[in-house]
């Protein structure tokens, strides 16, 4: 399959061409490009498509409520904390993104809307919103503390997984997309980097920056490189399906250890996307397997499994899933694979990678903001 001649050389621009970290070792970042005008494709006031929840019981928190403790994470703009609620004694992640930083790289929108889903959710494989609360400088989320670490970490000292390993995470993340997309919600960043491992060895998807409620079309370029379906790229207008094509690629790297798509810089790897070509290694991989990648791995969205009349009941019916025990997997009583090695389910944080902490600002860095965009965050 040859590149599309529709294929801009404007649009592909508009992303990151820098050199991309090793996909085999370095973590990947997402990344947004402002959306392309559309006669009033995403000016159109809506319904929203969910309820929003009661006000989330930490709400009115501030800083100073919690103990601070070591980094589990970091993003483009936002840094995420192990921390103690002081008055209780609860243990919480505390991710806290400053505002400065998020007016800068124009991810205002991002940051709101990843509120307001997060509000609106509520799945055993989705980290928690506990509450949420901002100062002059930063906004905070109060998330679920998850204890066993990145998957990300997990599948790279693996190396990859077998295929029994790799059905039973996939199995997850078709839930939990499945639930998602009745609410119209596209969550358009899956990646290892973005999955969590809880005490019982099952996963959490976290970082929600990129989701949206889509009810026809949107059509930012945003994701993470290797992970970016055709019709994102070709700025066609995208919605749910996206993220059946991103669910190929992860079967794909827990099976082989590195995406199906990759190349020394961000072009490339648009450039493999594009031509379509899916090879696997000679590494005894099953035709069950390498057939279920290759059905979401389509760009005609006309054929692409998940986004057929049957749905998603295409994909949890093919042969390389039809022996999931999807009942028992919700309810948590499916043996995992692995479990992590944890002496604490709510204090250990051993399972993730250290961080540098950041450097407090000085007083003349820190800016408060005239016309604050988030005043009613």
């Amino acid at each position: 399959m040859q590149r599309p001649a529709s294929v801009s050389s404007d649009l592909l621009s508009n992303s990151i061409t820098n050199t991309f970290p090793d996909p085999l070792n370095g973590r990947r970042s997402s990344f947004s490009s402002v959306a392309l005008p559309r006669s009033g494709s995403e000016t159109v006031k809506r319904k929203p498509l969910v309820r929003l929840l009661q006000t989330s019981r930490l709400d009115h928190c501030s800083v100073s409520d919690f103990e601070l403790g070591v980094t589990c994470g970091t993003g483009s703009f936002s840094r995420v904390r192990h921390a103690c609620l002081k008055s209780s004694n609860e243990f919480v992640a505390l991710k806290t993104l400053k505002k400065k930083d998020v007016i800068r790289l124009k991810q205002i929108d991002h940051v709101i809307s990843e509120k307001a889903i997060l509000k609106c959710i509520s799945h055993p494989f989705i980290v928690s919103l506990h509450g949420s609360f901002q100062d002059d400088r930063c906004l905070y989320f109060v998330l679920e503390f998850v204890p066993g670490g990145e998957f990300f970490t997990y599948l790279r000292r693996c190396g990859h997984l077998p295929e029994e390993a790799a059905r039973f995470y996939a199995a997850q993340i078709v839930l939990v997309f499945e639930y998602l997309h009745q609410f119209k919600i596209a969550y358009r960043d899956l990646k290892p980097e973005n999955i969590l491992i809880d005490t019982h060895g099952y996963l959490k998807l976290t970082d929600f920056g990129f989701a949206k409620v889509v009810p026809n079309y949107t059509y930012t370029l945003c994701g993470t490189p290797e992970y970016i379906s055709p019709e994102v790229l070709l700025n066609k207008g995208h919605s749910t399906p996206t993220d059946w094509w991103s669910l190929g690629i992860f079967i794909y790297e827990m099976l082989v250890g590195y995406p199906p798509f990759i190349a020394d810089t961000t072009m490339g790897i648009y450039h493999k996307i594009l031509a379509g070509r899916i090879s696997f290694p000679a590494r005894n991989i099953s035709g069950q397997a390498k057939l279920l990648i290759r059905n979401l791995l389509t760009a005609d969205l006309t054929k692409r499994y998940g986004n057929l009349l049957r749905g998603v009941d295409d994909i949890k019916t093919s042969d390389w899933l039809i022996s999931v025990d999807w009942e028992g997997l919700l309810k948590c009583t499916v043996p995992a694979p692995y479990v992590p090695s944890l002496h604490s389910p709510t204090e250990d944080t051993s399972n993730f990678e250290a961080y540098p902490e950041s450097k407090e600002e000085s007083d003349d860095e820190i800016a408060i903001l005239a016309n604050d965009p988030f005043a009613d965050w």
